[in-house]
This record gives C-alpha cells, sequence and structure tokens, in this order.
C-alpha cells in the first residue's frame, strides 16, 4: 500500500501527481502485465540480449 504524505493546505492535485509518481516507481502495473501472459524463457533471453546489444551501441556511439 502506498502512503502519500499530504502537507496541511496542499493542493489535492499535487498529492494525486505524487501518487501517480510513486505508483509508476513501483512498476505494479509492467508486473501486472507480465504475469497476464506466458513468456517462454527461450523469448526472455532473446528479448535481454537484443535489449543488451542496443545500450552497448547506443554507449559506444556516444563516445
Amino acid at each position: 500500500m502506498l502512503i502519500i504524505p499530504v502537507k496541511e493546505g496542499e493542493n489535492i492535485e499535487r498529492a494525486i501527481k505524487k501518487y501517480k509518481k510513486k505508483f509508476e516507481k513501483t512498476k505494479v502495473m509492467r508486473q501486472l502485465r507480465e504475469r497476464k501472459q506466458f513468456t517462454k524463457p527461450s523469448i526472455s533471453k532473446r528479448q535481454g540480449r537484443i535489449r543488451a546489444a542496443y545500450k552497448q551501441r547506443m554507449q559506444s556511439a556516444e563516445m
């Protein structure tokens, strides 16, 4: 459960914005979407390799 401390006199819109940001950082929706559909381990490993290669290309391009 997320707890957002709200100061007295603070705008409710700001508190909602804080809640949304904190909720996004917990990655709950990403986990729910991953659990919704099963992916084979071989596919997840392949995607990890593709991501790693992409990151490596980006880092080498920056230098």
